[in-house]
């Protein structure tokens, strides 16, 4: 018979079963409203076809037996992937590789595998030096540097395997940590100072890391380097025989490397640093000496004198070399006293005068040091005060090692002859040929010999002892140098070590606080009114103990430098009215006419013009 219809057994089953040929059966399973995969992927029902039964109102129809039926609904890709996160972040140390940074997730809500799952992930930021994987994993592609990026931050998207792209891109921020390193923090390494502003503190904002190690000490040494200065640092620019008048050592003072002038005019042929002629330095090549005229040098070597000079030498050769040289004139070829330089020894003959006695004298005094050899700027003064002999440099004293004795000079009556950068005595031949024409005379071939190779200013003797150290300190103090200031009880509970120049110093301590604390404190001063422009170079060396000394950190040296700025022009300015016009009457009284009523005299500087000493203070 024929099929007149399909029941579906099941509930809510959006589907129906319609004939479509009656004859044969055939029949259409058909939805009876939109479908979601989403909703729901498939569909199982039970099918039952009946026949038209007898008569027309189809009575007693037979039913086939139930069939199974399965329903897949087909997926469309009408879902694009979203992240878990509204954005993701992480840390990470600087100058290490991750394999793993961070995870990003994204879901897709369409319902097939192929629609549903996330594929690949991208990094759309370009130029950054991460990658992902398929994953949503995030790596370092190479070490990262806080230095040179703080923190990073990514655009990433995700495509799922129908290849839709996120729906939005998420933001991925990586922050980069610094390794702890120890070392001083808080520094500038430029910094300026203005002249006439004192005292400048040069790290007020400085503290020492030290990445929680256990340290039981800190010693930390600062170090001004002022040589390419004048000579040696900022010094007052007065001729070295105002300074010494300033200093309370002027009487019976000669200089004998005056600046060239009519009066004084033995060192014209010298080669200078063409300095300003208050502060002529001269320069001896191994060709050159002066010869010093007869009563320039009025000293009475039998009483208390004194000998100072600025020397700059470098090692030099194996040769004598002669700074200053007291020698017979004619006739002999007999030393006086003597100051030479000698593999790096400074040494001080002098040969007493014969009303002494033929006994054996002290005769030479030797000072090995390495201030001679060093190519530096350095102030030697000579004291003596027979038998004794002391020498002061950098006004720092030295005992001589070794003197050695010698018999006083015979009775003549031969006048001597003072050279400096030289000496003048006989020939021997063994002398360089380049050096000046010898003279003769009667008493054989005296020449120049022991030529000085360096650089010497302000050299004097001056007769009388030395009475009072203070006076050296003050020759050779210099006006610019490092300073620290105690107040608030900045020094306690550290140990502090300035050296004579002020251009180091240290600080030692068991509490890192308080040298953290000394440390702010070290300021720059510059008293000159008008000082040199220009860079002094600072350098920071940190040493430190630990528990375990094994395994005690190290602190990097600081390096940085002051700028001293260009000092104002100081200016004079007059003023006053610009014309002047009287009756004649006023001109012919007695009380006269007053010329500038109204002249006003102007300065940019001013200085306080101080009472005169006794001498004894440092006027500096």
């Amino acid at each position: 018979g024929e099929i007149c219809g399909f029941k579906i057994h099941g509930q809510n089953v959006p589907f129906e079963a319609v004939v479509v040929d009656k004859s044969t059966g055939e029949g259409i399973i058909r939805s009876k409203e939109k479908l979601d995969c989403e909703l729901q992927k498939d569909y199982t029902f039970t099918i039952q076809a009946y026949d038209c039964g007898k008569g027309p109102d189809g009575a007693n129809a037979k039913k086939s037996h139930k069939a199974t039926v399965h329903i897949q609904v087909n997926d469309v890709n009408e879902y694009a992937p979203v992240f878990k996160e509204k954005s993701y972040k992480a840390t990470v140390i600087e100058g290490k590789r991750y394999d793993n940074i961070l995870k990003v997730e994204a879901v897709d809500a369409d319902c097939s595998p192929q629609f549903s799952q996330i594929c690949s992930y991208e990094i759309v930021t370009p130029d950054v030096p991460f990658a992902i994987d398929k994953d949503g994993y995030i790596k370092n592609t190479e070490k990262l540097s806080y230095g040179k990026e703080h923190q990073y931050k990514l655009t990433v998207t995700a495509y799922d395997c129908g290849k839709k792209r996120a729906a939005e891109d998420v933001l991925v921020k990586i922050s980069i940590k610094p390794t702890c390193k120890p070392g001083w923090q808080g520094w500038s390494k430029r910094i300026e100072y203005e002249p006439g502003t004192g005292s400048l503190a040069l790290f007020p904002g400085m503290h020492l890391e030290t990445c929680d190690e256990p340290i039981t000490s800190v010693e930390a040494t600062v170090e001004l380097e002022t040589n390419h200065i004048g000579k040696g640092c900022d010094r007052d620019t007065y001729s070295e025989k105002s300074i010494h008048r300033l200093c309370g050592a002027a009487s019976g003072t000669a200089e004998l490397l005056p600046p060239p002038s009519s009066a004084a005019n033995w060192t014209v042929g010298l080669p200078t640093d063409n300095g300003h002629d208050s502060d002529q330095v001269f320069e001896f090549n191994g060709t050159q000496a002066v010869k010093i005229p007869d009563g320039v040098v009025t000293v009475n070597l039998k009483e208390p004198f004194m000998i100072s000079v600025w020397m700059r030498h470098g090692p030099g050769t194996k040769e004598k070399e002669t700074i200053l040289c007291n020698s017979d004139k004619t006739d002999m070829n007999r030393h006086h006293y003597t100051l030479y330089v000698h593999n790096c020894r400074l040494v001080f003959l002098f040969r007493q005068d014969p009303s002494q006695g033929k006994s054996y004298q002290p005769a030479e005094f030797h000072w090995k040091l390495n201030q001679v050899c060093d190519k530096e700027w350095h102030h030697y003064v000579v004291n003596v005060e027979f038998p004794v002999v002391s020498l002061y440099v950098d006004g720092v004293s030295y005992d001589p090692f070794p003197v050695t004795e010698d018999y006083p000079l015979h009775p003549s009556k031969i006048e001597t002859q003072l050279v400096v950068g030289a000496c003048w005595q006989e020939y021997t031949g063994n002398e360089n040929d380049n050096e000046t024409v010898p003279e003769t005379s009667a008493g054989g071939e005296l020449r120049m010999a022991q030529f000085f190779r360096g650089n010497l200013a302000g050299l004097m003797i001056r007769s009388g002892k030395l009475e009072n150290k203070k006076v050296i300190d003050c020759l050779y103090t210099c006006k610019e140098g490092l300073d620290l200031q105690m107040a608030d009880g900045v020094g306690k509970g550290v140990k502090i070590h300035m050296n004579p120049s002020q251009s180091s110093l240290s600080i030692e301590g068991d509490d890192i606080e308080r040298v953290d604390k000394a440390m702010q404190h070290i300021s720059y001063l510059n008293s000159r009114q008008f000082p040199t422009p220009g860079i002094r170079r600072l350098k920071i060396s940190s040493t430190v103990k630990c528990f375990n000394e094994e395994a005690c950190v190290s602190i990097p040296s600081v390096e940085g430098y002051v700028m001293v700025l260009q000092p104002e022009e100081p200016k004079i300015s007059l003023s006053g009215i610009n014309h002047f016009a009287r009756s004649a009457s006023e001109f012919e009284s007695s009380e006269g006419v007053s010329l500038f009523p109204e002249l006003r005299i102007i300065s940019t500087i001013t200085r306080e013009v101080e009472p005169q000493g006794d001498g004894d203070e440092d006027p500096t």
